[in-house]
This record gives structure tokens, sequence and C-alpha cells, in this order.
């Protein structure tokens, strides 16, 4: 289930942010959705094996946007678009009520008003072709030379960067539906960059731009609306069908 925003700065249309504002938007989503149902999520979230999964992802702010060089922030004005996607409608209804009730979001201590909330309708999934609303970023933690641990991020074109992608969605479709699906998804890129953003001073790169997306409905689905890749509550791993 999808939800999406539109918002307006209460200060003359604009709204200045930090550039690693995803924790800004995460902060916001907790603090909309019943406290029982944060503090789960938050504190604890779906479990399998040693991993939990929040099961929910969020879009990139999209908009008219300057980078304030001085400042080193984000400037922007007009209406912006905000998309929030989980397979736990809960969440989901639970964050659209509160919104709703309110009437605004807060970010860095501004009011954005909500000038519309829409619940968009599922699109076909087959083999699709999507464009990311937010960087996939796909990774394994390995054990330098050194001792230490180090955080590796793989390329599209690395061939572990669909078996990671597969093998992680396979997961979140498990705690959803109890279902183990030996068919696989795979994801090629056709038109991307790579980007970095910053989680709270920890650099995590990813990459933006459109794929081609094949598998299984049913995974697929779990992957529009829970998010590709890893860290998806971070803001991560977001998509739209083009």
């Amino acid at each position: 289930m999808r939800l999406r925003l539109t918002l307006r700065g209460l200060e003359q249309g604009r709204v200045i942010l930090p550039t690693d504002y995803n924790y800004l938007i995460q902060a916001t989503i907790y603090s909309n959705v019943s406290r029982e149902l944060a503090e789960f999520l938050h504190d604890k979230g779906f479990l399998f094996g040693k991993r939990r999964f929040k099961l929910f992802t969020f879009s990139r702010l999209k908009g008219r946007c300057r980078f304030n060089k001085e400042s080193k922030k984000f400037i922007f004005e007009g209406d912006l678009t905000l998309h929030i996607s989980s397979p736990i409608e809960k969440f989901i209804e639970d964050l659209a009520t509160s919104i709703v009730k309110k009437g605004f979001i807060v970010l860095d201590d501004q009011a954005l008003k909500v000038v519309d909330l829409a619940f968009p309708a599922k699109p076909d999934l087959k083999n699709c072709q999507i464009r990311m609303l937010s960087p996939l970023t796909v990774y394994s933690t390995l054990m330098a030379p050194d001792g230490k641990k180090k955080t590796y991020y793989f390329s599209p074109y690395e061939k572990e960067f669909s078996v990671l992608v597969d093998s992680n969605l396979k997961k979140k479709h498990f705690l959803l539906s109890s279902k183990n699906i030996k068919s696989n998804i795979k994801i090629e890129p056709l038109e991307v960059k790579e980007v970095v953003t910053l989680y709270k001073g920890t650099v995590i790169k990813g990459w933006m731009g459109r794929f081609l997306l094949s598998g299984p409905k049913s995974l697929l689905m779990t992957a529009y609306e829970a998010g590709l890749g890893a860290k998806n509550s971070q803001g991560f791993g977001m998509f739209e069908v083009v």
C-alpha cells in the first residue's frame, strides 16, 4: 500500500533542509503512527534469522530544488512530493489518518502543509521497467586484513548485485506470507548513476535511474511495497513503474 503526499512549506512555500534529510523524514513517519507500532518497528521490527526488517520505505523529496553552497543545504520551493510505502496496511492507514487530522508534517522544525494526500493504484507488475524514487543499495560486510569490518557496496554491473537483491526480497516475502519462492527475480541496469547519501553521518552508496525488473508477481509486489535492496526504512530502494 502506498501513500503520496503533496507538501508545501508554510514559510513562503520554501523549505530548507540539510542534504542528509532522510532521517528527518523517517522521524516524522514514526511520529505519525501509533506509539505501539512505532516502538515495535523502531526497536524490534520483523525478525528473519539475525536480520531485522521494518518493511516500509520512502522516496526522496521531489520538487524544485537548488543547493546553497554557503549553507550546504537544499532549498525547496513550491510543492513537494513524498511517497511512503509498506505492505503493512495498518502502518499506512495509521500514517494517513494522523497526517489528515493534523493537516501538516514537520521536517527540521519546519511545518509543511499537506496540499494533497492520495493512495496510488497498484501497477501491473510482470516484466517492467522501473525508475528509482530513492537510491537502491546492496552491500556486504567484509573482514579487512587488519581485522576491522568493512562495508562493500555492489554495483549493478556485478553479478552479486542481482543475487543479493533477490535474496533480500525473498526474506521480506517470507516474513509477509510464510512462503518460500524458488523462482528468482532479475534486475538489470538500463540507465543508472551512483549516488552517495549521508544517513546520520554514515556514508551509503546507492544507485538512481532506470532498471529492468522481472520475476514472480508476488515477489515484485513485495518489492514495490517494501522496497528493493537494503536500508529501506532509511529511505532507500523505493521505485515506480515507468
